[in-house]
């Protein structure tokens, strides 16, 4: 039930076109770019397509997902060939868009506070809540500065690390089938989802404001 209010949430942070260096603090950089993405989910004059495309075509502008790689796959990355790092950085990226694509979607107005900031040199952690009628749910954005810039590279929900939580479910992948092994179950999870987007309906309503 959890999931359902707070992993729209996920990727917005990563989803928005945002000029970074505009943001002074980790916070600013978190906000703006919730904010924005809010703003798209709730324009009702575009379609499905347009308005995930809007938001899936800056991910990359906007989240550390080398960072992020080298993080889940832990020993596993030192182990792991140049070309094999490339190839999971592209195709995990790829998996967490689809995986919380319909997530995103799922936004049903639910309210975001900004309750504190922890910076440690080039490391820092936004904390947010996220209110719905009866429940606030912890949301805390793990963000890195490169050259200047605030990237995203993780994300906690309850305490429960994504990177984490990726962690221990590739690492027994690798351990037993190796990085091809690993690298061909993602490609397969990825081919399952754009099969099954096939079948969905071609548009959907996104709530306003009450």
């Amino acid at each position: 039930m959890i999931k359902k209010y707070v992993l729209y949430l996920l990727f917005s942070l990563f989803s928005v076109a945002v000029i970074a260096d505009q943001f002074s603090t980790p916070t600013d950089r978190v906000k703006d770019s919730v904010e924005k993405v809010i703003k798209v989910l709730k324009d009702k004059e575009i379609g499905r397509e347009e308005r995930w495309s809007r938001i899936g075509l800056v991910i990359n502008d906007s989240f550390d997902f080398r960072s992020m790689s080298q993080s889940v796959l832990a020993t596993n990355w030192k182990k792991a060939t140049p070309e094999e790092r490339q190839q999971f950085v592209v195709f995990f990226s790829q998996y967490l868009e689809d995986t919380y694509r319909t997530k995103i979607e799922a936004y049903t107005n639910q309210k975001v506070e900004y309750v504190g900031e922890t910076i440690r040199g080039k490391r820092a952690v936004v904390e947010t809540l996220i209110i719905t009628d009866n429940t606030e749910i912890p949301v805390n954005y793990k963000l890195k500065n490169n050259d200047g810039n605030w990237f995203a590279y993780d994300v906690v929900i309850e305490g429960v690390s994504l990177v984490s939580n990726y962690r221990s479910t590739f690492a027994a992948i690798v351990k037993n089938d190796g990085m091809d092994g690993l690298l061909t179950d993602i490609q397969t999870r990825i081919n399952k989802y754009k099969a099954s987007q096939k079948t969905q309906p071609p548009t959907m309503d996104v709530n306003e404001d009450s």
